[in-house]
């Protein structure tokens, strides 16, 4: 069959330009914005499909089959690029490259091949064979991107199994109809061939434009998690005593703020003569006794429960949903532990609390606290001979 007498059609040519420009340039955007190999890769592959369109179009016009080792030469290096970028998937860099390498290896060996059987077979053979690579190419990108969960990426993997079908098929009616030896016949459907290829790629543009948009959701999504786990911990950061690692006296007071009725027990405790600990064993001594009991208190609750440092050497306890009698049980429990304490360098160095406790009974979470605060006061002042019946007052 002699394909000189095959007339090429300019439109379909500027068909095939401007669509792999336009194909080239959504890659290249989604490239840049996402950074993944795989995009970046289609890209170079259309700008390659562009300049093999160039030498397609010589080859119809002039019906001189050297122009076929130039076309063939960057259809194969398009088949190459589509190849590596199935290996890459969506990395940010590609760790195999010897499958790239390799196949450039055999470029020459396969454009002399194309020459041969140009020469001989005109344009049949290459144009069979030239799309059932394509579809092999395209149904291996379609297997290597298996697994993708949204919407836009099952899209896209199905366009690129339809355009592996439709390279398939075509190869097949292609080689049918040249062999029928009537010329215009095969050309023309060649020509069609241009027009739904361009409609199918359009499709996988749409598609990858999708899968890039849900990428781009989703990170903001986890951006927005990330950050709002960033403010959680922030706030809890500020509302905790470094030293303690208990709530602080401004988490305290939030709660009283915005607390309504109270259900359950709130202590009220203070360590019995700290000034003179610190003056005789040192603030460092002092330190890490606040530390100890802040971690014993905090051992010594319930998950539901919370305990605050309210100031210096005073502490409080919210039980929740609890009664009086269980927490004073507590309470005793704590300060029995607290006698055997132990300092680094000074070995039993007891340590006493005085402390009150109030039942919620649907009060206000300021009234209970007013009142265990109030009974702590009298105990400590019984303990320490004090008849005087001042109190301090709290801020809270």
């Amino acid at each position: 069959m002699n394909s000189t007498i095959a007339i090429p059609d300019p439109s379909t040519f500027y068909i095939e330009e401007i669509g792999a420009l336009l194909f080239g340039l959504v890659f290249l955007f989604l490239y840049r914005q996402s950074r993944a190999v795989y995009f970046g890769l289609w890209a170079i592959g259309w700008v390659l499909r562009f300049l093999g369109a160039i030498f397609s179009f010589e080859l119809l016009r002039t019906g001189d089959v050297r122009w076929l080792a130039p076309y063939a030469t960057f259809e194969f290096a398009f088949f190459i690029v589509l190849i590596s970028a199935a290996r890459a998937g969506f990395a940010s860099d590609l760790k195999d490259w010897r499958t790239a390498l390799r196949l450039i290896a055999i470029l020459p060996i396969f454009v002399a091949l194309v020459y041969a059987i140009g020469s001989v077979e005109r344009l049949a053979a290459y144009h069979t064979s030239h799309a059932l690579v394509l579809a092999f190419v395209y149904f291996y990108n379609f297997v290597r991107l298996r697994g993708q969960p949204r919407v836009g990426g099952r899209f896209f993997r199905f366009s690129l199994l339809v355009l592996a079908s439709a390279f398939a098929v075509h190869s097949f009616l292609f080689l049918i109809l040249y062999n029928r030896g009537v010329a215009p016949t095969w050309v023309r459907y060649l020509y069609g061939e241009t027009l739904y290829e361009f409609i199918l790629h359009c499709a996988l543009a749409f598609s990858a434009m999708a899968m890039w948009s849900e990428s781009q959701i989703d990170r903001i999504k986890e951006l927005a998690s990330e950050l709002d786990h960033v403010r959680r911990e922030t706030r809890h950061s500020l509302d905790l005593d470094r030293l303690t690692g208990l709530l602080n006296q401004s988490a305290l007071s939030t709660r009283v703020e915005e607390s309504g009725e109270f259900s359950g027990v709130v202590v009220v405790c203070d360590m019995d003569n700290f000034k003179d600990i610190n003056d005789r064993f040192g603030h460092l001594v002092g330190d890490e006794i606040l530390r100890n009991i802040g971690n014993l208190l905090q051992s010594s609750i319930r998950h539901e429960d919370v305990a605050f440092r309210w100031g210096g050497d005073e502490f409080v306890i919210l039980f929740q949903n609890q009664r009086d009698d269980i927490a004073r049980n507590r309470m005793a429990a704590i300060e029995q532990r607290l006698k055997e304490f132990r300092v680094r360098g000074f070995g039993v160095l007891p340590i006493t609390f005085s402390w009150g406790t109030a039942e919620g009974l649907g009060r206000s979470l300021r009234e209970v606290l007013d009142e265990a605060d109030r009974k702590m006061y009298i105990l400590k002042r019984a303990r320490s001979g004090e008849g005087s019946s001042r109190e301090r007052p709290r801020v809270v």
